[in-house]
């Protein structure tokens, strides 16, 4: 591969992750709207079986070259994250 191949590479590859952050955000916002009406009606921020439910659709049929733990990984990642924010936000509020 030459240096213009890989730096081709990389540059789609930078773009695709500008992608992904804009809908982490995105995601994060929907988040921290539930959380208002979880406030709202008092319930608990943490619902673990909703969480166990996403893990369990998003990891049953991974695209490839994904396989099942690595999508569970990332996703508990993100929802770790999300309900970290969320938390925050409704403290505060």
């Amino acid at each position: 591969m030459t240096v213009p191949e890989l730096e081709q590479l990389r540059a789609e590859i930078d773009s695709i992750d500008r992608d992904i952050l804009r809908l982490v955000a995105e995601r994060v916002r929907l988040v921290l709207r539930v959380g208002e009406v979880k406030r709202a009606r008092q319930m608990p921020v943490y619902d673990p079986a909703r969480e166990k439910d996403v893990l369990e659709k998003l990891s049953k049929s991974p695209p490839e070259p994904l396989d099942a733990a690595t999508v569970r990984s990332v996703f508990e990642r993100l929802i770790d994250e999300s309900r970290r924010i969320e938390q925050a936000h409704v403290s505060r509020g």
